[in-house]
């Protein structure tokens, strides 16, 4: 197949060239010299990039704690039907030969996830994704001496995905942080991460574009690096080896690299990593709007003149905005001073408030400008991600007979659903998803006890008889319904 591309490629490259020579169409090889005084450019040479930041450039790799043998698609499947699979000879992967074993079995360490990550700190902060270490057990950090170390979970933000770690050694490589505002469209620049697993691997390219606007709370920096998984979390570099972004997200139609790439601005990076070293989670205001964008032809029709500005659709009441006199309708074009170019400014602006603080917002209404005062509020935190070894959700052993992990709905939740209280479930595998329960559904009472919170859940479920099924009232959407969880024969 090779061959005849080449001998295609071939000819049409020689017809293509002597075409172009007998038209005056041919350009010398050295371009320059047919321009005196045209400068050279040559390519870059990354070498000395590589060997100043490498060593500051960590592979990180996530594990979880399952039971030898377990099978998530196995323990779906009803216990007869693997029995006759076994007795017809059907090949029945890591299915389980007894249902009930007789003693406790140990938990094994299973791989789940693969990033990158950059030394902050040469006394062990590591910096690296939210996603990366979302829902892990354990986190182990790879330097590239070969060193291993056990890595505590110090904060994550899934709003920036951004997360920080932190491991016991001293004496380390950190990085240079850069100047975001340095950067330009058409500059070089590397990534550092491991791709696939293959550690230490380097690409390099463009800039492609500054705040670029994928919808998400961060104006990403685009390039065309290439970016692939396991590169998730690694640095961005520019040539005079410094970290300028987080490599976070690619476009992708098929789950590869395809030529853009983006990354987290690092001075964004660095505002959150502060907070979670701090706190260990962000604080970030809100006022209470729901907001869209201003297009052309309304601008002009209503007086504004130019697209611009955040427009009002929907004020929650009792907000801030609400309080302060907003309305829907009206077009908020400045924020403590600072215009609104584009809907997707307002939120980073009010979310990069203080809640508490008292800030002047510049509305247009009816063809006039006014300003109001509004008291910025703080924004419902996120359910954290639980601290590598020391999840709180872990299911006790009752709830893992009936195949259930469930966790606590946050006041948000609560209050979107109007449900006083219930709890979320995270797993529904063997009896529970035979029973037809499934991850997502709110479980509101249990065996006849309505549940609160996953105390009261613990609680009923050690009060149920273990030999009887279990009547679960739950929450699917809109709709409410009950089912029996059937324990294992």
């Amino acid at each position: 197949m090779f061959p005849t591309l080449w001998k295609k490629f071939s000819a049409l490259a020689l017809v293509a060239v002597f075409a172009g020579a007998g038209a005056g169409l041919f350009v010398p090889v050295n371009a320059a010299q047919a321009q005196p005084g045209a400068a050279v450019r040559a390519l870059p040479d990354f070498t000395d990039l590589v060997e100043q930041v490498g060593p500051s450039v960590v592979n990180i790799r996530t594990l979880e704690r399952v039971s030898p043998g377990s099978n998530v698609a196995m323990e779906g499947m009803d216990e007869d039907m693997l029995e006759f699979l076994r007795r017809f000879g059907f090949p029945v992967p890591n299915a389980p030969r007894q249902q009930k074993p007789q003693r406790p079995q140990p938990q094994e360490e299973q791989p789940v996830g693969l990033g990158s990550g950059f030394i902050l700190t040469s006394d062990g902060y590591v910096m690296t994704n939210a996603h990366v270490v979302e829902g892990a057990d354990e986190v182990i950090v790879t330097l590239t001496d070969k060193r291993e170390f056990k890595a505590r979970i110090i904060g994550s933000d899934k709003r920036t995905d951004v997360a920080l770690v932190k491991i016991n050694a001293t004496g380390l490589p950190a990085v240079k942080i850069g100047d975001v505002g340095r950067i330009k469209v058409g500059e070089w620049v590397i990534a550092i991460g491991s791709p696939f697993g293959l550690e230490n691997s380097v690409t390099a390219g463009i800039v492609s574009a500054k705040q670029r606007d994928t919808g998400d709370y961060v104006p990403f920096i685009q390039t065309d690096v290439a970016i692939n998984p396991g590169n998730s979390g690694g640095p961005l570099i520019n040539m005079r080896g410094e970290v300028v972004g987080i490599n976070s997200q690619i476009y992708s139609r098929s789950g590869g690299y395809m030529g853009i790439s983006f990354a987290i601005p690092i001075d964004e990076a660095m505002r959150v990593s502060e907070q979670l070293r701090a706190t260990g989670r962000v604080i970030r205001g809100r006022i209470g709007v729901q907001i869209g964008p201003v297009s052309k032809d309304v601008a002009e029709s209503i007086g504004l003149g130019k697209p611009m500005g955040a427009l009002v659709t929907g004020v929650e009441a009792g907000s801030p905005a609400d309080k302060a006199g907003m309305e829907p309708g009206d077009i908020i074009t400045r924020f403590d001073g600072k215009v609104i170019d584009k809907v997707s400014d307002l939120p980073r602006l009010v979310g990069s408030t203080k809640p508490g603080t008292r800030s002047t917002i510049t509305v247009f209404r009816r063809g006039k400008t006014r300003d109001l005062s509004v008291l910025v509020a703080e924004v419902e935190p996120d359910e954290p991600v639980a601290k590598a070894g020391e999840r709180e959700d872990k299911p006790s052993s009752a709830a893992q007979q009936l195949g259930l992990a469930v966790r606590p709905l946050t006041e948000a939740q609560k209050k979107e659903l109007k449900l006083r209280g219930g709890v979320l479930v995270t797993q529904a595998v063997g009896p529970a998803a035979r029973a037809g329960l499934r991850e997502g559904d709110i479980i509101l009472a249990l065996a006849n006890v309505e549940i609160a919170s996953v105390k009261d859940f613990e609680a009923a479920l050690a009060r149920a008889d273990k030999g009887k099924p279990l009547n679960v009232l739950f929450r699917r959407g809109e709709w409410v319904q009950y089912t029996l969880i059937r324990p294992a024969k």
